[in-house]
């Protein structure tokens, strides 16, 4: 097992395990506080975190942005620990999301959903929030990496390798999904071969996709991994910041009910499969009017709904109206359990 010291940046969490940040408003405050209390590194989602704001409609950005200056401050001011934010490449409000996290002295910076080849560019005070690409490819951390160095002398704080079991958008092909031969005990051996190549500085590999038990932690900190990184086990807790029935659709999936679905967005994603999916599935269209624009790659005339309210209306308990993004583990979940009991399942003993 890997026994070196885990450090992201300047920050070291007690223990090497992560929590994925999922949207929409599935990890807000109060979970990515739990979690760092634990001595984890808890993550605040960023996707349609506004949603709940009065004037989301008319402008999702500044409406995002007041949301989740609400948020970081609400989890400083229940956690000490250890906090990050997620946000994906293809938001429109990308740009200010990252400025108003580092504003707000956010530790670390987590982004996939796209190539963040300048997120180094926002860095332009001194401040001690680290950057943490989210990858599918020991390819695209290879291209993250070389520019990051090249035109900001700024190596990655620590890279998210996520495999292709992880719930929500993915970063592979449709076909690859269903390929043995795509999964992380072959992609990891990869990126950490490249981030060996490419820098004396160690790099540290977080994985993520499919972690469940604590000897799915070990293997992978055994192969050299830094650190796992979870969602759907925290989405199934009491702290968690989705609505009971969301959690309770956790409870309930069997492993036949999981989808890979064509999401709006222009990537596949794992969820848990409805009536809503399946008459998307039948060809029948959600009609809606989209004045977020929120993501760059919506194709937004030909799109049967609009994921961020299906995602809402999900988060709030109407699953008639959308559905739950969840991991391909989901259905080993049998009762909504606690971030502490998560920590203690992970770590084969009580903390």
């Amino acid at each position: 097992m890997n026994t070196s010291v885990f450090r992201i940046g300047d920050y070291i969490p007690k223990y090497p395990i992560v929590q994925g940040g999922m949207g929409v408003r599935i990890s807000l405050s109060n979970l990515a506080s739990s979690v760092a209390n634990q001595g984890g590194i808890g993550v605040i989602a960023t996707s349609g975190i506004g949603m709940t704001e009065p004037d989301f409609s008319e402008n999702f950005s500044l409406a995002g942005d007041r949301a989740l200056v609400k948020e970081i401050r609400r989890a400083k001011k229940k956690s000490s620990g250890i906090l990050g934010i997620n946000v994906m490449g293809v938001l429109n409000n990308f740009s200010e999301i990252v400025q108003t996290s580092i504003a707000e002295g956010i530790n670390i910076i987590f982004t996939g959903a796209g190539l963040p080849l300048d997120l180094p560019k926002y860095l332009v005070q001194k401040t001690n929030t680290a950057l943490v690409p989210i990858i599918s490819s020991s390819k695209a951390a290879y291209l993250i990496t070389k520019r990051w160095i090249k035109r900001f002398s700024y190596l990655p704080d620590a890279i998210v390798l996520e495999g292709p079991k992880a719930g929500g958008h993915l970063g592979f092909k449709y076909q690859e999904l269903s390929d043995p031969n795509v999964c992380l005990e072959n992609i990891l051996p990869e990126v950490l071969k490249m981030t060996e190549e490419i820098s004396d500085k160690k790099i540290p590999v977080i994985v993520a996709g499919g972690i469940f038990t604590q000897s799915d932690m070990e293997k992978y900190l055994s192969m050299g991994a830094s650190a796992v990184q979870l969602g759907t086990r925290f989405v199934a807790t009491d702290e968690c910041d989705a609505s009971d029935e969301f959690k309770q659709s956790y409870v309930n999936c069997l492993e036949k009910d999981l989808r890979i679905i064509n999401s709006p967005v222009g990537l596949p994603g794992r969820a848990i499969g409805n009536k809503f999916l399946a008459d998307v599935e039948s060809g029948l269209k959600k009609p809606y009017k989209c004045p977020f624009h929120c993501i760059t790659t919506c194709n937004v005339k030909d799109s049967p709904y609009c994921i961020a309210s299906a995602l809402m209306h999900a988060q709030s308990g109407n699953l008639d109206q959308g559905f739950a993004f969840a991991g391909s583990n989901v259905h080993r979940i049998k009762k909504i359990g606690t971030v502490k009991s998560v920590f203690s399942d992970l770590l084969g003993k009580e903390i």
